[in-house]
Formats: structure tokens, C-alpha cells, sequence
């Protein structure tokens, strides 16, 4: 980009956060994170100012938005644990759609006009077919998928309303780790297939289990599309540049086209690590879709977006060499 931009990231003490931190500060760019480390880590913050407090916090929005002159706002604070969605609907619903509100109705209040808004494919619910564009039938089967999806709509309604322009990014499944091997995932507990297989590559888990192994898939086991997080940064650039032109309002998926089966995944995790670890074949779960790809042409034809780590095997390289850093701190 031409210009340098001034940008809050709110949750960028998190795993993808705390990516787009890195790449938004050294290309120019001014970043001020805002997190209250609830599932962030101070410490993955490395560059730009960093204030510790939560979006629902009235005040503090409002001096943020006074002090400084932001072109964009991009939104990582979300609770992402489908799981726990159910079991738990309220937190879900209160997180991820009302402290939303209060962040928007400040944002508009100031007069920002650029949301960046980190959305995900479970808004699409059972597929009807792969791979999945942005015209598929929005239908979410939790409460995780529900409150994106609600999100969503409030976007759209704030455009109209309030000419508030937005980009959501649909995410498949983030994956890998910072090249530079800097920053990486950390979840806990952890929910994602790539580092749980990694842990049992390194001996911190004693197995991994797969859910089931006798889909309708050619090894039996569910194929998903892995995006490698620094792909994703590269995705809200684009976005951030897009509306800092003056496009208008957007929602895109991200993947990588192609997908991976659970089996696949381990198997390379063996290549790449070197190590052998259990596999456990475990109970099929509720709402496991045997296939879930993107389509993400419409990104790739509007704002030119093309993965640059689309290999599975350096994803997991990536991953690997960021566990093994993890594992020594622990």
C-alpha cells in the first residue's frame, strides 16, 4: 500500500490478531491493539501500542476514537469454540453480537467508517455442495455460526443506515504459523486439528483422535480446507486497501480450494515431524459435515488475493516449527 493507515485491532493479542499485527506494522503502517486477554497473550503483541480493555468499555472507546484518527477498524475479539457455543449459548450471543454493537455504535458515533470483520464458514451450515461460494445458503447449525451470521446482517443494516462500510472475511480453517517463527497458535484448550496432531508429534498429548472414519470421503475421514494464517492477513490487507479506496461493502471466502482429509493431515504430520505418535478412532460427532471446501474466486477476481503458503506440507512445516518453539517454554 501507498499510504501509511492508521488501524485499531481489537483482539489482536490473539492467534490471527496478533499475525495482522505484525504484517499491518512492518509494512508502515500505525496499529493500536485492544484487547482485555481474556484468550490473547500481552506478549504476542510485538509491535504498535497496546492498551489491555474490552470493547464494551464505553469510555475507553471513546477517548481511543478521540485521540486518534483511525481509518479502519478490524475486529479478531470474537469467541470461536463451537462446542462450547452450544453448551453455553449465552456468552456467545453477549460477546460476539452485543459488545459488537458497542464497538459499532462508537465507531459511528465517531465518524470511522471502515469495519474489517473476522467471520467464518460456519455460517453456511450443512453443506449443500462443495466447494462453497458466497451465494451458498447461509443456515448455521450453533450458536457460534448464529452469532457471525447476526453479526453479518448488522453490518449490512449499518451500511444502509449509517454508510458504515464493512469487509467480512468467511473463514475456513486457519492454520500454520508465523515463518519467522515469532508468533503462533495458542489455544486453550485447544480445539483445532493441526496442533492437536502436532502436540502428539511432541509428546505434549498421548494421542489424537479422529471422529469418525467411515464418511463418504475416499480415505473415510472429513476434508476440510486449511488456510495458513499470514494468507489470511494478506486477505484483510487487501480488504483494508479496498475500503480505504472507497469500495463498497463485501463478504468473502477464504480458503485455499482444495481440501484435506483428517487422515491426510496426520500423515504428513508423520513426514514433517519425523515422529510416529496414537491415532484413536473415536465416536462420530454431531454436525461434522463429511466435506467442507471454499470457493474463493470472488476474492481472488475482485481484490486479487492468492494464497502464497497453499501446501499443506509447509503449513504443517510452519506449525511444527512453531510447537516445537512452544514446547520448550512450557
Amino acid at each position: 500500500m501507498g499510504k501509511q493507515l492508521n488501524v485499531l485491532i481489537v483482539g489482536g493479542a490473539g492467534y490471527i490478531g496478533s499475525h495482522m499485527v505484525k504484517m499491518l506494522s512492518q509494512l508502515g503502517h500505525e496499529v493500536i491493539t485492544l484487547d482485555n486477554l481474556s484468550n490473547g497473550y500481552r506478549d504476542a503483541v510485538m509491535f504498535g501500542n497496546f492498551i489491555e480493555g474490552d470493547i464494551t468499555d464505553k469510555k475507553l472507546l471513546n477517548k481511543l476514537f478521540s485521540d486518534n484518527d483511525f481509518d479502519a477498524v478490524m475486529h479478531f475479539a470474537s469467541y470461536i469454540q463451537v462446542g462450547e457455543s452450544v453448551s453455553n449459548p449465552s456468552i456467545y450471543y453477549k460477546n460476539n453480537v452485543s459488545n459488537t454493537l458497542v464497538l459499532l455504535d462508537s465507531m459511528v458515533e465517531h465518524g470511522i467508517k471502515n469495519f474489517i470483520f473476522s467471520s467464518t464458514a460456519a455460517i453456511f451450515g450443512e453443506p449443500q455442495y462443495t466447494p462453497i461460494d458466497e451465494s451458498h445458503t447461509k443456515s448455521p447449525i450453533n450458536p457460534y455460526g448464529h452469532s457471525k451470521l447476526i453479526v453479518e446482517q448488522i453490518l449490512s443494516d449499518y451500511d444502509y443506515a449509517y454508510n458504515l462500510k464493512f469487509v467480512s472475511l468467511r473463514y475456513f480453517n486457519a492454520a500454520g504459523a508465523d515463518p519467522e517463527n515469532q508468533l503462533g497458535e495458542r489455544h486453550s484448550p485447544e480445539t483445532h486439528l493441526i496442533p492437536l496432531v502436532l502436540q502428539a508429534a511432541s509428546g505434549r498429548r498421548d494421542s489424537i483422535t479422529i471422529f469418525g472414519d467411515k464418511y463418504d470421503t475416499p480415505d473415510g475421514t472429513c476434508i476440510r480446507d486449511y488456510i495458513h494464517v499470514n494468507d489470511l492477513c494478506s486477505a484483510h490487507l487487501l480488504a483494508l486497501e479496498h475500503l480505504d479506496k472507497g469500495g463498497n461493502s463485501k463478504s468473502y471466502n477464504l480458503g485455499n480450494g482444495q481440501g484435506y482429509s483428517i487422515k491426510e493431515i496426520i500423515d504428513n504430520a508423520k513426514i514433517i515431524t519425523g515422529k510416529d505418535f496414537n491415532v484413536v478412532i473415536g465416536k462420530y460427532r454431531d454436525g461434522d459435515p463429511a466435506r467442507l471446501v471454499a470457493d474463493s474466486k470472488l476474492i481472488q477476481s475482485e481484490l486479487g488475493w492468492k494464497p502464497e503458503f497453499s501446501d499443506i506440507k509447509i503449513i504443517l512445516r510452519h506449525a511444527w516449527e512453531w510447537e516445537q518453539i512452544f514446547n520448550n517454554w512450557t
